[in-house]
C-alpha cells in the first residue's frame, strides 16, 4: 500500500486547493467560470487567533503553501534517492492536480468539499467569519478549521514541529509556528518567546464598586469636598511610602498633625514610624493612636524632644509608672499635657507629677482613667497648678460631687468638661459653676441625667461669656428651665450648643411629656432668639418634643442665621421636607446637616455644597447637594 493510499483525506484535501488555485487563475479545467470572484469587504474587530497568526505573518494560505513546499521538495529528493514509495506519492499527487483525475478521486474530494461546506454552514464558522481580515478566504479559514478538527486527539501520537521527535499530544500541547504541534520542551521555549513579544498590560485601576464609594463617603464625612489640594496630595503620597520616609523635615506643625491624624487612622504609627515626628527641636507631639507604642517608645519620645511643650496621646496603654519616673526625671515642662487611656499609670504617680510640673501646666485632659483620678486628685491641683486653664476629666471612676466641688476652687479655669460615672449632684454642679463660672469661655456636661433647672440657673447667674455650651442627657431640666436660660442673658450669643438627649425617657409613653422635660418648643425658640445671630454649631439630637410649628416659626421666611454651618436635629420626628428647604434658605452658610430617624424627609432638594447625612438613597446615607 502506498502513502497515497495510507492518506487519502490529505491527497483530496491537496487535490481540492490545486482546483480552486486553478479556478482562481482563470482556468476552466474544474467546470468552474472565468468570471472573477467578487472582493469582500469586511471589517470589524478581529479574533484572537488571527491577531496571533497576523503578528507572526501567518496565514492559513501560507500553511498551505509552505507544506506543498516541503511535499515537493521531499518527492524531489525521492526521485534523486530512487525511493519508489515516494516517486509514487508524488506522481499521485500530481495526477490529482491534473483536470481528470480518477473518478475515486473525485468521489473523495466531494466528501471533502461535502464536510467543508458543513463547516462553513456551522455557527462557529459564521462567528469567525465576522472577524477575517479582508485578504482571508471564506474557503481557506473553512479548510483550516476542518484540518484543525483533524488534528491528533489528547492521547494520540505526533511528531513535534520543531524537533521531529515523537510525542504523546495533551490538551496543553502548544502549537508551532507553522501550525503544528510542539513536545514540551519546545513548547516552553515558544511560550517564553511569544511571552516575551507581547507587552505588558497595566492592571487595571478600579474606577467603581463599594471600596470608592465608602472612599467617597469618608471624604464628604471628614467635610474634604472637592478637588484635593497640593499639601493633601503630598501627605497621602507620604502616608503610602512611609518606608522610604527618613524625616519630614521642616513641615509646619499643621502638616505634621494632619500627617499624625493620616498615619493614625491608618494604623502606621508604630515604633517603625514614630522617629518622624520626633526631633530635638519638637515642640508639639499629638499621637492620635499609641496603640502600637510600647513602653520604651513613650520613653525615648522624652529623650529626644527636649524641647516639648504641648504633649498629646490617645489610646496610651502602656504609659505606665515607669515612663512617668522617666518623665519627671527630665527638665522637661510641659504646658499641655493630654493623656487618653492610660489607666495603668496610678493615682500617686499623677500626684508626683503635678508636684513636679503643675507650675508650668495650662492644660489637663484625662480621659479613661478608670480609679486613678478622683477627688484627691483635684486637691493637688488647687496646691499646685496655679496657671491651669482648661481641665477636662471623662471617663472616670473615681471622681465624686466632692471632687466635682473642689473644681469651683480653681478660679483660673476658662474651660471645663466632664463626664463622670458616679452620680452628681445639682448642688455640688452649681456650686461649681458659681465659682468658676465668671471666666468660664466653655462649659462641657456630658451625661448629667440627675442636672435639673437649679444648674441652668446657676449658668445664667454667672457665666457671663461663655462662647460654647454642651449638657446632654439630662432627665430632669424642663423647657422652662431652657427659657429661662436664655430670656435676658447677660452672655453674648453662643456660638457651640449642644443640648442633645435633654428629653423625657419613659419607655411606657415616649410621646407624651405633660411634665415639658427636656428641650421643648418654647426653650427652642428662647434659645435662637438668643443666640440665632452669632450660633455656628447646633445640636438637638433626640430632642423629639420640638414641635412642627416651632421648627416653622423659628426657620420661617423673615429669619436668618448667618453664621449656623452645622446642624444636628436627628430624631426630632416633626421635621419634614418644607422644614428642611426653609433651613437651607434660612441658613446661607450650612455645610452639613444630620436628619437621621427624621422618617418626613423623604425628597428634599439639597442645595450645591451641602451635606444631608440621614436620608437613605442609592448611594449611602450621605448625600452632598448639587441644586
Amino acid at each position: 500500500m502506498t502513502t497515497a493510499q495510507a492518506n487519502p483525506r490529505n491527497l483530496f484535501t491537496r487535490q481540492c486547493l490545486v482546483r480552486r488555485r486553478s479556478a482562481a487563475n482563470g482556468g476552466n479545467d474544474a467546470g468552474q467560470n472565468n468570471s472573477p470572484r467578487p472582493t469582500r469587504n469586511i471589517t470589524g474587530p478581529q479574533s484572537a487567533l488571527t491577531d496571533f497568526l497576523a503578528s507572526h505573518n501567518i496565514s492559513a494560505r501560507q500553511i498551505r503553501d509552505d507544506a506543498d513546499a516541503r511535499r515537493q521538495a521531499a518527492a524531489d529528493q525521492a526521485r534523486t534517492n530512487g525511493d519508489s514509495s515516494e516517486i509514487a506519492e508524488s506522481s499521485t499527487t500530481a495526477s490529482r492536480r491534473a483536470p481528470g483525475g480518477s473518478k475515486k478521486s473525485a468521489a473523495k474530494e466531494k466528501e471533502e468539499q461535502k464536510a467543508i461546506e458543513k463547516i462553513k454552514a456551522s455557527k462557529a464558522f459564521k462567528k469567525r467569519k465576522k472577524h477575517i481580515d479582508d485578504d482571508e478566504d471564506e474557503d481557506d479559514i473553512a479548510r483550516a478549521i476542518f484540518e484543525q478538527s483533524h488534528a491528533p486527539l489528547p492521547g494520540q501520537m505526533d511528531n513535534c514541529e520543531i524537533c521531529e521527535k515523537r510525542f504523546t499530544v495533551t490538551p496543553y500541547s502548544v502549537t508551532g509556528p507553522n501550525g503544528g504541534l510542539l513536545c514540551a520542551p519546545c513548547g516552553r521555549e515558544i511560550a517564553k518567546e511569544r511571552e516575551g513579544q507581547k507587552p505588558k498590560k497595566k492592571p487595571r485601576k478600579q474606577t467603581g464598586g463599594i471600596g470608592a464609594r465608602r472612599t467617597t463617603q469618608s471624604r464628604i464625612l471628614d467635610g474634604d469636598v472637592g478637588t484635593k489640594s497640593l499639601a493633601t496630595l503630598c501627605v497621602q503620597t507620604l502616608a503610602k511610602n512611609v518606608d522610604l520616609a527618613e524625616s519630614l523635615g521642616d513641615l509646619p506643625e499643621h502638616l505634621v498633625d494632619k500627617i499624625g491624624r493620616i498615619f493614625s487612622k491608618r494604623r502606621l504609627l508604630k515604633p517603625e514610624t514614630l522617629p518622624l515626628f520626633i526631633q530635638p527641636n519638637t515642640e508639639m507631639l499629638h499621637v492620635y493612636d499609641g496603640a502600637k507604642l510600647r513602653e520604651d517608645d513613650f520613653i525615648s519620645i522624652f529623650q529626644v524632644a527636649t524641647k516639648l511643650r504641648h504633649f498629646k496621646v490617645r489610646c496610651a496603654i502602656q504609659f505606665k509608672d515607669e515612663v512617668m519616673d522617666y518623665l519627671l526625671s527630665r527638665d522637661t515642662c510641659l504646658e499641655t499635657f493630654y493623656l487618653h487611656g492610660a489607666n495603668l499609670l496610678s493615682e500617686s504617680k499623677w500626684h508626683e507629677f503635678l508636684a513636679a510640673k503643675g507650675a508650668n501646666l495650662r492644660r489637663l485632659q484625662a480621659y479613661y482613667t478608670d480609679l486613678h483620678f478622683g477627688d484627691d486628685t483635684i486637691v493637688e491641683l488647687k496646691k499646685h497648678c496655679p496657671q491651669l486653664q482648661r481641665l477636662k476629666v471623662e471617663n472616670n471612676q473615681k471622681l465624686t460631687s466632692d471632687g466635682v466641688k473642689a473644681i469651683g476652687a480653681l478660679t483660673s479655669l476658662e474651660h471645663l468638661g466632664l463626664q463622670v460615672h458616679h452620680k452628681i449632684t445639682t448642688e455640688a454642679l452649681t456650686e461649681c459653676i458659681a465659682g468658676i463660672g465668671a471666666n468660664l469661655q466653655t462649659l462641657s456636661l456630658k451625661i448629667f441625667p440627675g442636672a435639673g433647672d437649679e444648674v441652668l440657673e446657676a449658668i445664667h447667674d454667672h457665666c457671663r461669656v461663655l462662647t460654647k455650651l454642651r449638657i446632654t442627657d439630662s432627665e430632669t431640666m424642663t423647657d422652662a428651665g431652657f427659657v429661662k436660660l436664655f430670656t435676658n442673658w447677660d452672655n453674648p450669643p453662643v456660638s457651640f450648643i449642644d443640648l442633645q438627649k435633654c428629653r423625657q425617657v419613659d419607655a411606657a409613653h415616649p410621646r407624651e411629656n405633660p411634665d415639658k422635660l427636656g428641650l421643648c418648643s418654647e426653650g427652642f425658640k428662647a434659645l435662637m432668639a438668643h443666640s440665632g445671630p452669632k450660633i455656628k454649631h447646633l445640636n438637638v439630637h433626640a430632642c423629639r418634643h420640638i414641635s412642627r410649628a416651632a421648627f416653622e416659626e423659628v426657620f420661617s421666611e423673615t429669619a436668618t442665621y448667618p453664621e449656623l454651618r452645622s446642624l444636628e436635629i436627628s430624631f426630632c420626628e416633626e421635621v419634614t421636607d418644607f422644614i428642611l428647604g426653609s433651613i437651607f434658605r434660612a441658613c446661607p452658610k450650612i455645610k452639613d446637616v444630620n436628619v437621621f430617624g427624621c422618617m418626613k424627609v423623604k425628597d428634599v432638594l439639597v442645595p450645591r455644597g451641602v451635606i444631608l447625612v440621614g436620608v437613605p438613597n442609592a448611594q449611602g446615607m450621605v448625600t452632598e447637594g448639587i441644586h
